[in-house]
């Protein structure tokens, strides 16, 4: 790496850091070959549920030079999600913890657009590309792992060393080369089998494979029918999203809450009984969740997934 390529990446993580973001690293854009494999046999099993849209621009899903014009890097950010404190009423129905704040697209979009104007302004002039948080036929988890942020886990979640899995992944693709990563992190699950043992519904079919018909993130939020009957009594009172497979994850266990200011959720949130639960009109809901992941089910959809939970 020469003395120049080497103060670009200094500064670039250093503005990374000064966003708040929890960590960064660099990829060569390149053809995803196994990454394509993986997705594909995914695809043939039917795993991707009512997710149509997986099997939408899968070129570009496993090749950004397809969905990026001359692009040369893809540049990976993680954020930290891991609440301060946790809902207090261990009858009430809980969401996933990502969702506790505001919708991450908003928060990590907003960072990323901030990261890119300073290495327009302060690297490359002609800089180009594009910025992506989870809303376009990206791999984001591969990205991540050939940046060396990381690895994919056997409940098929990303897990950073010290950060744990409860991280939002956000890529910065441009047209430009920088250094970047040649040495992945290898897989540290070793012959753990925690969060599979513990997916109450057999969402997670062996390890890092996952089935979305099965799984209570997706049932609860992409599923818009009526959640099938054979799942009653199995939710372990999860109304929005599911953690139970990252709680159960040794390398979750020590990590330290985040620092995103955003991500902090309503006021009156955490304290919320079983019963304000039940009684949540449309006009709280918009309250609590303002700007907030929850509202894409919305008020109705929420209302589905507390019936289901009784």
């Amino acid at each position: 790496m020469n003395l120049i390529a080497q103060q670009h990446l200094h500064q670039i993580k250093d503005k990374a850091t000064e966003l708040g973001f929890s960590d960064i690293g660099f990829a060569k854009v390149e053809h995803l070959k196994e990454d394509e494999e993986h997705l594909q046999k995914w695809l043939d099993n039917n795993y991707q549920a009512g997710m149509g849209y997986m099997e939408n621009h899968f070129e570009k899903r496993v090749n950004p030079a397809k969905l990026v014009e001359d692009a040369k890097t893809v540049i990976s950010v993680l954020l930290n999600y891991t609440p301060k404190e946790l809902q207090k009423d261990p009858g009430a129905p809980k969401i996933a913890r990502y969702a506790y704040g505001k919708d991450y697209h908003f928060v990590i979009k907003d960072k990323l657009k901030i990261l890119f104007d300073f290495i327009k302004e302060n690297i490359f002039s002609d800089l180009e590309g594009r910025q992506f948080t989870d809303s376009a036929p990206v791999l984001d988890r591969a990205w991540a792992v050939k940046s060396g942020l990381g690895w994919i886990g056997k409940n098929t979640n990303l897990i950073h060393k010290k950060l744990g899995s409860f991280v939002l992944i956000g890529e910065l693709i441009i047209n430009k080369e920088l250094p970047t990563n040649e040495t992945p992190l290898k897989e540290a699950c070793g012959g753990c089998t925690r969060c599979i043992d513990a997916c109450p519904t057999g969402a997670l079919v062996a390890s890092y494979q996952l089935d979305a018909n099965k799984c209570i993130s997706y049932l609860t939020i992409e599923n818009r029918d009526e959640i099938p009957e054979v799942f009653k009594g199995k939710f372990n009172n999860w109304a929005f999203g599911c953690d139970i497979c990252q709680e159960a994850c040794p390398w979750n266990w020590k990590a330290r809450p985040t620092k995103e200011k955003e991500f902090e959720p309503h006021p009156d949130f955490t304290s919320m009984s079983k019963d304000n639960w039940y009684a949540l009109d449309e006009e709280r809901f918009r309250k609590l969740f303002k700007k907030g992941a929850v509202k894409r089910a919305k008020h109705i959809g929420l209302l589905r997934n507390l019936e289901f939970l009784k």
